[in-house]
């Protein structure tokens, strides 16, 4: 189990099986950075072309197709003191009469980021929320492993190998988990933001480069199908698609199997997120919408399918 400190100088804007950066073992631990979505490094200096771009891609050895690539986001820090997002709500998002004769003007906002004081602070433009102030909630929005079939997907989508989902669940200290396509995995990420609403409805966070530590385990065989999650509190699926109730469908299917593996029988899965689970929306920008179905631990450990100490 080594820690492996690594300076990326090639970003990629498609997720797909290009040559690696670097081949790790199963629990290593990977220490870098990541530029912003537009490109711009820890020096707000512009050093590849905007679009989400990835670090990486990482070969896991071992790693074979139907295994399952564990991912622990152990630390997620922005490294500079801008970040930017978009100011105006996507119109997908809103009533078509409305989009057609009351959207404000478009541009672009800048936040102080303070990460003594763990806040962002609106400092342009000038509006009636002055120098509003919130706390700093850091996550990812691309990540993912190489997909199948040959493919190179871009990093404004997410399928089945992740992408660029865009929910704000996926913070420092979630572990998460992703099929294997292609030997080695090739894991990406990138798209950091310091603080992002459900939905990234401006189609932006508060995109910003970051300094960031994680660690890979690699499970041989599994059955996931979709990527999974969890931390402290929830075991949790996500769904990548469009409409946005196709999505559900994937998240919510995916979950069923997981609490099936768990030791569920299914009628009691079925029962149990009747009056259980919980949803969010990790975008509903992108081309393909992200939705997570979630359950407690605690609700899981209540009947016996996880241990206290899971």
């Amino acid at each position: 189990m080594a820690v492996h400190n690594f300076q990326p100088t090639v970003y990629y804007t498609a997720i797909g099986a290009h040559e690696p950066v670097l081949h790790i073992d199963s629990g290593d631990t990977i220490i870098t950075t990541t530029v912003d979505s537009g490109g711009r490094d820890k020096l707000d200096q512009s050093v590849t072309p905007r679009g989400n771009p990835q670090t990486g891609p990482f070969y896991v050895e071992g790693a074979e197709p139907g295994d399952t690539l564990s991912v622990h986001f152990d630390q997620l820090t922005p490294n500079r003191r801008i970040g930017r997002t978009a100011t105006v709500v996507a119109p997908n998002v809103l009533d078509p009469g409305y989009v057609a004769s009351q959207m404000p003007e478009s541009g672009e906002a800048e936040w102080e980021i303070d990460t003594e004081k763990w806040t962002a602070t609106l400092i342009s433009p000038d509006t009636q929320l002055g120098k509003f102030a919130i706390p700093l909630e850091p996550m990812v929005g691309c990540f993912g492993v190489a997909p199948p079939r040959g493919q190179a997907i871009s990093t404004a989508t997410s399928s089945t190998h992740g992408g660029n989902m865009d929910y704000r669940g996926f913070a420092e200290g979630t572990i998460v988990y992703l099929p294997v396509f292609v030997a080695g995995a090739l894991f990406h990420l990138g798209d950091g933001h310091a603080v992002q609403g459900d939905g990234e409805i401006v189609g932006t966070g508060i995109e910003i480069s970051f300094d960031v530590q994680f660690t890979i385990h690699l499970i041989k065989g599994g059955n996931v199908a979709w990527p999974r999650a969890e931390n402290d509190d929830y075991i949790l699926t996500a769904g990548n698609a469009r409409p946005l109730d196709q999505a559900l469908q994937h998240a919510t299917t995916e979950l069923i199997q997981w609490l099936v593996e768990l030791g569920l029988e299914k009628r009691a899965a079925h029962i149990l997120l009747g009056q259980c689970v919980e949803y969010d929306i990790g975008n509903v920008f992108d081309p393909a919408y992200t939705m997570i179905c979630k359950i407690k631990k605690s609700t899981l450990r209540q009947i016996g399918v996880l241990s206290s100490t899971s």
